[in-house]
């Protein structure tokens, strides 16, 4: 087996090379507007069924680009999925992230209510002000339950929602609820996601923008 020498300057840069001429032998064409998106998400993952399982909404990219270019509140349901948001990038942008999960208000809210923190996380990204917002999911199905019933009732209106969560339980139903809610969204459906792509997400767009 032979390897192959690149700087390390070079590396991602050939890994873009490899992915584009592998989505060409497929025989398909990408979009140029969702083709960075597409593209960043099987770079961190090396999984190209999300060429079929990543779904945009008709507006999502350009809605992404105006709300990340004004400056946009950006909430994740898992640390992981914050860590991964590369934060050069949104300070750039004047953005912020945030993850709730572990906050002591968001934890005695759950119990509370009997609800997952997940829940109680979305809760309070509705109580968020002054900026637009997007919701990030890369794990808790019930996130994205709890922000379709808020958005049902009128009390919360993301600008865009990144679907992503991966697993079994009400994985496939949570990211239709969303894909069928009338926002802004970007869904890999089906089982698959995770923290790392749906950050990936985040970053493609803010490099649309930065780079």
């Amino acid at each position: 087996m032979k390897l192959e020498y690149v700087r390390p300057e070079d590396i991602e840069k050939r890994s873009f090379e490899i992915i584009a001429s592998e989505i060409a032998e497929r025989g398909v064409e990408l979009d140029p507007k969702i083709a960075p998106v597409l593209m960043r998400v099987i770079h961190t993952t090396a999984d190209f069924d999300y060429l079929e399982n990543l779904k945009f909404s008709e507006n999502a990219v350009d809605t992404a680009l105006k709300v990340l270019e004004s400056g946009a509140y950006i909430v994740t349901d898992t640390n992981m999925a914050l860590s991964g948001i590369n934060k050069t990038a949104l300070k750039k942008l004047g953005c912020e992230a945030f993850c709730y999960m572990a906050d002591p208000d968001v934890a005695a809210a759950a119990k509370e209510n009997g609800v997952t923190r997940a829940c109680a996380s979305v809760e309070k990204a509705a109580r968020l002000e002054g900026k637009p917002l997007i919701l990030v999911s890369g794990n808790a199905p019930t996130f994205l339950i709890r922000a379709r019933e808020l958005m049902d009732s009128g009390k919360l209106s993301p600008a865009l929602v990144i679907a992503m969560p991966v697993g079994f339980v009400n994985v496939v139903q949570s990211k239709e609820l969303i894909i069928s809610s009338g926002a802004e969204y970007i869904a890999a459906r089906g089982r698959k996601g995770g923290s790392n792509a749906a950050a990936s997400v985040v970053n493609a767009l803010m490099y649309m923008l930065t780079r």
